[in-house]
């Protein structure tokens, strides 16, 4: 029966066997990998004492997919072969800070899988005591440790790693620099944050990315003109997460500032071929769950959405004149005005919502003001109309404003 056949069928006794006793070490390293894979197997147990005894074992091939294989079966089994080569009995109801000094121990293993797995799991462990000793794995001779370690860094988020994060920014491997990036983005203070700056111009795609990313918890306009630059990015990824982060950078600036970084992104913008930011600024608005994002959100497509997609626009935009949020239904409906009708799609849209006795008179009040900005003869009819007819003060007096605005009753 073959290895594959052993796995398939649960084998899992078997394959600890050869394992253990068989003197082949392409098949030992094999068996190690597929080990595993028996993370809900009624012997776990045996497979997770197998897998600790092999990954001290003295070839690098074996001791290497032994702990891969640990780190698939989850934290508990990795901190069984932390605790075995730190030589301490690491019990689930261990503290934490018990375990990161075990870790912390194995974090100048010779084997470089026990360093990554000692540097993954203080990055779970969350223990602030930790960091000086991962930032020391930043110079660590295998870029997957120095990848780990910074990432682990990151988790903690203690400010003190902040300054060797940023050598790390100078990483010879995108992997590395990518760690970093991300890193320096979670701590966010404003040292960690400055030192992005630079890379919106990475080689690396996935960098240039994770950095523009990290530019949306800047509490100032610093990033504006990086993020309006990362717009050009020939990376449509970079791109959308350039438009995620201006929107971003705009809910977290004080109000007085949001303003002026509004006017100064859609003046920018203005000045640009590149249109690509419509369908990311109109996801937002669908799919966010956060108020200031999604206000932010409708007052900007009402600025930058070109002739292409302003039929989707008009349609998000119309939708949020129905939600809750009556910040975000002004917005909207400031939005749809600011967008015109020339070929009266906004009218008819309006016009339905305003006729639909089932629909909440407060939205109907917004669509109404609307068309007091769009409209033609068509809406001054309407409107002239519901004025006698509706039951609804808000209504009434909405009808009434935009009308005089479209020429007063007939």
């Amino acid at each position: 029966m073959s290895l594959y056949e052993l796995e398939r069928d649960g084998k899992a006794q078997e394959l600890i066997r050869l394992l253990r006793e068989t003197d082949n070490e392409r098949v030992k390293t094999r068996a190690a990998e597929l080990l595993g894979n028996f993370d809900d197997h009624d012997d776990r147990r045996d497979v997770v004492n197998a897998l600790v005894d092999a990954a001290q074992s003295d070839s690098d091939a074996v001791t290497g997919a032994a702990i891969d294989s640990l780190d698939e079966l989850g934290d508990d089994a990795i901190t069984q072969l932390i605790g075995s080569m730190a030589g301490v009995d690491l019990e689930d109801d261990a503290a934490d800070w018990v375990k990161a000094k075990a870790y912390m121990q194995v974090l100048d293993a010779d084997v470089p899988e026990l360093r990554m797995a000692a540097a993954n799991g203080l990055g779970n462990l969350d223990q602030a005591d930790a960091v000086p000793k991962l930032t020391e794995r930043f110079q660590d001779p295998d870029p997957r440790v120095r990848a780990r370690a910074a990432r682990s860094a990151g988790k903690i988020g203690d400010s003190r790693a902040t300054t060797p994060l940023e050598n790390v920014l100078t990483d010879s491997k995108a992997a590395v620099r990518r760690e970093g990036a991300d890193a320096l983005g979670n701590i966010g203070n404003r040292q960690a944050l400055q030192a992005l700056l630079p890379l919106y111009e990475d080689d690396d795609e996935r960098v240039r990315r994770i950095a523009v990313g990290g530019f949306g918890n800047f509490g100032n306009d610093r990033p504006v003109d990086y993020l309006i630059e990362a717009l050009s990015d020939e990376s449509a990824a970079v791109r959308r997460t350039a438009v995620y982060s201006l929107i971003e950078l705009l809910s977290n600036v004080p109000t007085d500032q949001s303003h002026q970084i509004r006017d100064t992104v859609v003046e920018k913008l203005s000045n640009t071929d590149d249109r690509s930011v419509v369908v990311p600024l109109v996801e937002i608005l669908e799919e966010s769950t956060q108020a200031a994002q999604r206000r932010n959100t409708a007052w900007m497509l009402g600025r930058v959405t070109s002739q292409e997609e302003r039929d989707r626009v008009i349609e998000s935009l119309v939708d949020a004149l129905s939600e809750d949020d009556q910040m975000l239904r002004q917005f909207a409906a400031t939005s749809l005005a600011e967008l015109g009708d020339d070929d009266n799609m906004v009218e008819r849209r309006l016009l339905k919502i305003v006729q639909d006795d089932g629909v909440d008179p407060e939205v109907r009040g917004q669509a109404i003001f609307t068309l007091g900005k769009v409209g033609g003869e068509r809406s001054r009819k309407t409107l002239d109309k519901l004025i006698d007819e509706t039951e609804h003060d808000v209504v009434r007096k909405k009808a009434f404003s935009a009308i005089s605005k479209l020429g007063g009753r007939g």
